[in-house]
């Protein structure tokens, strides 16, 4: 209802949410998003990486990320283990020549890689990076 100045009253501000509105937040989100963020949250806490959505091209850089995806190609003489890594904020293909396997290397794991990204027809590489698990 308007006031007699002509203009509507104002609202009282947003409080919390609380403690039932968080869990209804989180109970509607997709398990993508949420699988994002904690993600991004491990992520930020390894010492010396960038992000993927922030790191830049032909240059040397240290990714941390998950491990979503992988693929073999098995062509004889051009073997190569590909394993698509995202930290919440963005993905980057890792190419291992010459590689049907890394003993360890699986879907869901946490992974640092260090190398040179490269844009490949549109697609963000990372070929033969340095390879260290993390927790």
């Amino acid at each position: 209802m308007r006031s007699s100045s002509g203009t509507w009253p104002e609202r009282p501000p947003l409080r919390d949410v609380g403690l039932i509105g968080r869990l209804l937040e989180r109970l509607n989100e997709s398990d993508e998003t949420r699988l994002a963020e904690e993600t991004r949250a491990w992520a930020e806490t390894i010492e010396g990486t960038v992000r993927i959505a922030a790191a830049p091209v032909r240059q040397p850089v240290r990714v941390a990320g998950v491990i979503r995806r992988m693929t073999v190609l098995p062509m004889e003489g051009k073997e190569a283990l590909q394993a698509l890594i995202s930290d919440g904020t963005g993905e980057v293909m890792i190419v291992f020549m010459g590689r049907r396997g890394i003993g360890g290397l699986s879907l869901g794991k946490r992974v640092v890689v260090d190398g040179v990204l490269a844009d490949h027809r549109g697609e963000i590489r990372m070929v033969n990076p340095r390879l260290e698990f993390a927790g």
